[in-house]
């Protein structure tokens, strides 16, 4: 049955009209991304062949063009609005992380840094520059690696915090394998930075460790 032929408050769109995005499942906002379904298929079990074909909304979201086209129902001009709309989200957690103290609102950092790294697959290590007020000056991708590590050279971080004349610095890096608990490698690591950092008057205020969905402090864990 096609959706125009359900009862309308169970359509994707009127029920995000009606209750707001939140309410909808990862199937019924792949629906009202898709608009339409294929024949014999409406757009919610659509949807939901796609989730599953992709391993779930995240895949979905970060998989590149070949394989977004390549399943039914998506297309070039699909993928296309898909790209847009995640560059849009990274963009506007972009402007909410450089606006205001880091320190004061640190989950748009957070928030940014998921977005960020959340769905790469291979580790990437990132400094969130801060200014004298915990502003952000630039966020950068410094090093990237492989599924399980990557290396980091303190005298670059230390280089490039000298560059953008920076008070202040956030670490973070994601974990591929979906767990965010530090390593004692990063543990370490954290600490090298820290000391090396301090000798030009530049303070570490956080690790982030991304993993999936979740991105775990240092400094709230108790490691900084």
């Amino acid at each position: 049955m096609a959706i125009c032929d359900w009862p309308e408050d169970a359509r994707p769109r009127e029920k995000l009209l009606r209750q707001g995005a939140a309410a909808l499942t990862d199937a019924e906002l792949v629906a009202v991304f898709l608009r339409t379904g294929l024949p014999g298929k409406s757009a919610v079990d659509l949807g939901r062949e796609l989730i599953e074909r992709f391993g779930g909304l995240g895949g979905l979201c970060r998989a590149d063009r070949k394989a977004a086209c390549a399943a039914p129902g998506v297309g070039e001009a699909k993928y296309a609005l898909l790209a847009a709309v995640m560059e849009m989200a990274r963009r506007t957690l972009d402007e909410s992380a450089r606006s205001g103290d880091a320190l004061v609102s640190p989950d748009a950092v957070r928030d940014y840094l998921r977005l960020t790294l959340r769905n790469r697959d291979y580790e990437v290590f990132c400094c969130v520059f801060l200014d004298a007020q915990h502003r952000v000056i630039a966020i950068e991708e410094l090093f990237r690696g492989t599924l399980t590590q990557t290396s980091v050279y303190p005298r670059e971080i230390v280089r490039r915090a000298l560059d953008h004349n920076a008070a202040a610095l956030i670490l973070a890096h994601n974990h591929p394998s979906g767990v965010a608990e530090p390593s004692a490698a990063d543990r370490q690591l954290t600490r090298q930075l820290a000391d090396a950092l301090a000798l030009v008057d530049v303070r570490v205020l956080d690790h982030f460790i991304v993993a999936g969905p979740s991105a775990l402090s240092f400094r709230e864990a108790g490691h900084l």
